[in-house]
């Protein structure tokens, strides 16, 4: 399994998928996203990919998981008889897929079905490199911080916005609870440091004040996704992507909503630890 680099700071694109799990495993936690291109998987080899990382957690989306394979949520700006077939404006913001779990996300898989003409890349943030960057006084402030976390987008809370968080009925809102992670994390995997999530889901910082905490997220943000710490994804039809939630921010692209768009999406959990 031959690599190309993504961009000059993070990311790769295989040529083939080896036959040797390990060697899929150790590039994709090096290489923070992991590309396969032209892979025509079909949603019973896609699920059986996606385990081999771990445990699949469906959506609480329930109502645009795949028919067949619940573990496969779909993207989707496709209608059809008026209605639509999956999420439209998926995550189209910085954020790290299921921050808002007490055991949260270690990979997302998706699977490109239907490329758009014009745009729908996918945007990643470095997070190793952004907690690297900080001073060392910002170091020691945060090292032993905790944000909380929800379901959500801090920065826009507008159901009728394209880039709200997706929105949720009654139910699914109340399957949703506050959980705590810490704002400089130990990745559970690599043992490095990485900023988590400190744009999206996190709304507060345990024992600060609403303001201090909030301005700090936010400072934090800023810093974390300068464009320095980014590489884009450009998909091909049947690509599979892989990336690493722990160690980074992500942000998909909005696109024409007349412009056909595509995706299979299975995120794997985290092993759960013992307290």
């Amino acid at each position: 399994m031959r690599l190309a680099r993504l961009s000059d700071g993070f990311g790769a694109e295989a040529d083939q998928v080896s036959p040797d799990f390990r060697e899929v495993w150790d590039a994709f936690f090096a290489a923070q996203v992991l590309v396969f291109r032209r892979q025509q998987l079909s949603p019973e080899g896609f699920v059986r990919f996606a385990g081999q990382f771990g445990k699949p957690e469906p959506h609480v989306i329930d109502q645009f998981r795949h028919p067949e394979h619940p573990n496969i949520l779909i993207l989707s700006n496709v209608r059809k008889d008026g209605e639509p077939t999956g999420l439209a404006d998926a995550g189209t913001y910085f954020h790290t897929d299921y921050s808002y779990l007490q055991v949260p996300a270690r990979a997302t898989l998706l699977c490109s079905i239907q490329v758009p003409k014009r745009g729908g890349d996918t945007l990643f943030a470095n997070q190793y490199a952004a907690y690297d960057d900080l001073s060392s006084s910002m170091k020691r402030r945060i090292g032993g911080l905790v944000a909380l976390h929800h379901y959500g987008n801090r920065d826009d809370l507008d159901k009728a916005s394209r880039t709200v968080a997706s929105v949720l009925t009654g139910e699914q809102e109340r399957k949703m609870s506050w959980v705590r992670h810490p704002v400089a994390r130990r990745h559970p995997i690599t043992g490095r440091i990485a900023l988590y999530a400190v744009s999206g889901s996190s709304f507060g910082i345990e024992g600060m004040p609403e303001d201090e905490a909030l301005g700090l997220l936010d400072e934090l943000k800023a810093h974390a996704t300068q464009q320095k710490y980014q590489c884009r994804l450009k998909y091909g039809t049947g690509d599979v992507a892989i990336w690493d939630n722990a160690s980074l921010l992500h942000s998909a692209t909005l696109t024409d909503p007349d412009d056909p768009r595509t995706l299979w999406r299975i995120t794997v959990k985290e092993e759960e630890r013992a307290s």
